[in-house]
């Protein structure tokens, strides 16, 4: 499985460049998802790999939101062992 992350630049070939363009929004998105898409398909990067990519994405363009995520996980983990006995509750 290869990491897009860590593919080296060369690798891929030249893009159109992000310009702003009269389309709604989530028309350009669609565009640039199957670029992005049919790039990996073609560089036979693995659709886990596609996804988790896509998915790291996003959460590093949003401030906050691996730390949120985060916080949430540790809380459900906290809630688990709560209703398991193996932790007490204040």
């Amino acid at each position: 499985m290869q990491n897009p992350n860590n593919m080296p630049a060369e690798v891929l070939p030249p893009t159109e460049p992000i310009e702003p363009t009269r389309r709604p929004w989530h028309a350009e998105v669609n565009r640039l998802l199957s670029q992005a898409a049919t790039l990996c398909v073609e560089h036979g990067v693995e659709v886990e790999a596609y996804m988790s990519g896509a998915w790291a994405a996003y959460v590093e363009a949003r401030p906050g939101m691996r730390d949120h995520l985060e916080e949430m996980h540790l809380r459900d983990q906290l809630d688990e062992l709560r209703k398991l006995g193996r932790m007490g509750s204040a």
